[in-house]
């Protein structure tokens, strides 16, 4: 009778266990850089873009460019989605800047910013990320 007892008690103990487990909230996933600037670009600044993403800011210094992409944390069905880039100060509209509907991300975009500051931003559907004044020099 010992023997049963346990037995349920390991059946209820696992399948409260595994029911906590089906239930718990994965994690989010996040947005990550993956070489869309092309070879030689490395990420030297990101930002979140809400919960919805993050703009990286990526540079080359062989060619002094920098580049900027905006991307959805998850693929899914085409959204609103823009990245801007400019030296800073931006103005009344950004040097380089793409916008459109897309499924994954926006860019990417380039700019000669060699030894200058440059504000960055990507946007998706309202939300807003990025930096003003950065990556000097």
């Amino acid at each position: 009778m010992k023997i049963v007892r346990s037995a349920a008690a390991t059946v209820t103990v696992a399948a409260v266990m595994m029911a906590g487990a089906l239930a718990a909230p994965s994690p989010a996933y996040a947005a990550t850089y993956g070489g869309e600037c092309g070879s030689g670009y490395g990420v030297v600044n990101s930002a979140a873009i809400g919960s919805k993403g993050t703009v990286f800011l990526t540079y080359n210094s062989a060619t002094g460019k920098n580049c900027v992409v905006a991307k959805r944390n998850a693929i899914g069905s085409a959204v609103l989605i823009e990245a801007g880039l400019a030296i800073h100060p931006v103005g009344a509209h950004w040097t380089a800047f793409e916008g459109d509907y897309f499924r994954s991300y926006a860019g990417p975009i380039y700019l000669s910013a060699a030894g200058r500051c440059v504000d960055w931003m990507g946007r998706i559907s309202g939300t807003e990320g990025g930096k003003r004044g950065t990556n000097c020099g």
